[in-house]
């Protein structure tokens, strides 16, 4: 078990690698891919219910502790992406369906990789899981109810009918995990310890079943979705830094906030696109799967050589 564990790490460790890679795969032979599509939504629930498993009275008790640090990064999240998402939709006057598919990225919640990527950071790892766990459980609400403000402009939007998805695919499995962790205890942590390898295999999958379906589509549009997606998510971890700045936090939280804004639950994306509108819609959520799980780790890696002044000269005394 602790051989699986090791590897599970490594996985986890590397997971821009295999996201690449396999995109690359699905895109290059599609066929070998496609079965995978009909899975999208099951796959996501796992990856929640594996949330659920790790989440803890603690990181509740964080929200409570620091409400202001908690509640700066869940607005950030909920209207700097959106908003961001919205302009470059109207300022690049994007087809519709490509408009909608980045607005619905946007309006996701924060992602669990940003909670590795902030410990990579030397980030605030606590208030980066009370931001991610605050915005997901509020995303059955506010996900439907700003892809309706922002995106019902260019394609008809239910938001009812979003909110019923996320409670299926997100609020229902972290729920599931919150309850074998209370009951199984001790048990459930010889699963947490290989949760990274099921994660990491679950958002490939997903990721090669939207590249394989859309193969075509990517390689007609695809540059222009990924140049999107990349100021996209740029902006977003510059604009969290600066937020977190203008309240006067310490490094570790601008750290924290720029990964959290910057870093989307894009497997969720993907599966409202999938079920609610088209599968083009969903290619922007796949991209973004692809590239915030390599800016992630370079992002991480800057923010790690960032030093507070004051530290530095305390250091020097010492």
């Amino acid at each position: 078990m602790q051989a699986l564990a090791r590897f599970s790490r490594f996985v986890g460790n590397t997971f821009a690698i295999w996201v690449l890679l396999f995109a690359i795969l699905a895109f290059l032979q599609p066929q070998g891919f496609l079965w995978i599509g009909p899975y999208i939504v099951p796959l996501l629930g796992l990856i929640m219910f594996g949330m659920g498993l790790t989440l803890s009275k603690d990181d509740f008790r964080e929200v409570l502790r620091r409400p202001r640090d908690v509640a700066i990064g869940v607005a950030g999240q909920f209207v700097i992406m959106p908003g961001l998402a919205w302009l470059l939709s109207v300022g690049l006057n994007l087809p519709p369906e490509v408009a909608l598919g980045v607005i619905l990225v946007g309006c996701c919640p924060g992602g669990t990789a940003s909670n590795v990527m902030t410990f990579l950071a030397r980030g605030d790892v606590a208030l980066s899981v009370a931001i991610t766990s605050v915005t997901t459980l509020l995303a059955p609400v506010v996900t439907p109810a700003l892809i309706y403000l922002l995106a019902s402009q260019w394609l008809e939007v239910s938001a009812a009918a979003m909110f019923w998805s996320i409670v299926q695919v997100v609020v229902m499995p972290i729920a599931l995990g919150v309850v074998a962790q209370y009951l199984l205890k001790e048990k459930v942590q010889v699963g947490v310890a290989v949760l990274p390898l099921v994660s990491v295999v679950a958002i490939v999958a997903i990721v090669a079943a939207v590249v394989a379906g859309n193969q075509a589509r990517i390689a007609a549009s695809g540059a222009m979705i990924f140049a999107v997606v990349v100021l996209h998510n740029g902006l977003g971890l510059a604009l969290g830094y600066t937020l977190a700045r203008l309240f006067g936090m310490s490094l570790p939280k601008r750290k924290t906030l720029a990964i959290e804004v910057g870093m989307q639950n894009s497997g969720l994306g993907v599966a409202l696109a999938t079920a609610h509108f088209s599968p083009l819609a969903a290619v922007p959520s796949a991209i973004f799967s692809v590239w915030h799980n390599i800016s992630g780790p370079l992002a991480a890696t800057l923010f790690r050589r960032m030093r507070d002044p004051e530290e530095g000269e305390q250091a020097g005394k010492a």
